[in-house]
């Protein structure tokens, strides 16, 4: 996994609708210039890439959606908040559906089309730990820095170690220099994809534990109705035709219904 992938992402999130960007575009406009514009990390995959044979989950969700409107894509990339400042994109995936979360962006969302959250990743084969009771203060977990995660288990005993990446937790647990992971379902998916030899294996240990699972959306700029209904009839029929689940397996990742 490229490093800084599930900070980049959730950073487009955030600043996709912050003050000062460009006025959004109703689906009359899209329609009219022919193509709708999706707000991307260049440099983050699995979510999304400019170079390479793989463009990411992302990207091709976007491009779906665009074929389901009878549109193109285009792609504004950016990196930082600043960056978004200078674009005129419509969308942005994988928005967590929430609205205290969403509070501060302005963004407008679609029906949820997914759900993910926080799970452990254990070593295949590891038969000690198949829950978040089998954890003790013997055990070593990553965790992100400053994480929800990160202090569930500390108010728990169990030792951690943090780190500022997904991808580098995971490669310490198939290194055996930790025992767990508490990370994205997206971060062990790619990784097992990138790392066929060493997989992991995902436990949903924290399924039952408030704000560790969220269901995702595609976040819309201030959509007029007719936008936000057309996102929601294309998401209907890629979810009804199995796309969007091709998408994110072309990645490793097991789209999740919504709850």
């Amino acid at each position: 996994m490229r490093r800084k992938a599930i900070v980049a992402a959730a950073l487009v999130t955030a600043a996709i609708a912050l003050p000062g960007a460009a006025s959004a575009r109703t689906l009359a406009m899209i329609k009219d210039s022919g193509a709708i514009a999706l707000c991307a990390h260049p440099n983050a995959l699995p979510f999304a890439s400019k170079d390479g044979k793989r463009h990411g989950f992302q990207v091709e969700m976007a491009e779906a959606l665009a074929r389901q409107l009878g549109v193109g894509l285009t792609e504004d990339w950016v990196i930082t908040r600043y960056d978004v400042f200078r674009t005129d994109c419509d969308l942005v995936m994988d928005a967590i559906d929430d609205k205290e979360a969403q509070g501060e962006t302005g963004l407008r969302l679609s029906k949820p089309y997914g759900r993910s959250g926080i799970v452990l990743a254990v070593r295949e084969g590891e038969k000690g730990i198949a829950s978040l009771k089998d954890l003790s203060a013997r055990n070593k977990v990553g965790v992100l820095v400053s994480s929800v995660a990160a202090m569930t288990l500390e108010e728990r005993g169990i030792d951690t170690v943090p780190d500022l990446f997904e991808d580098e937790l995971l490669t310490m647990v198939g290194k055996r220099e930790i025992d767990a992971a508490a990370v994205t379902p997206i971060a062990v998916g790619y990784y097992n994809l990138t790392h066929p030899k060493q997989k992991l294996r995902i436990i949903r240990a924290f399924d039952g534990e408030p704000n560790f699972t969220w269901n995702i959306a595609v976040g819309l700029r201030r959509p007029d109705p007719e936008l936000r209904q057309a996102i929601d009839a294309a998401l209907d029929k890629l979810l009804a035709n199995g796309t969007a689940k091709r998408i994110y397996a072309r990645y490793g990742v097991e789209l999740r219904p919504p709850k």
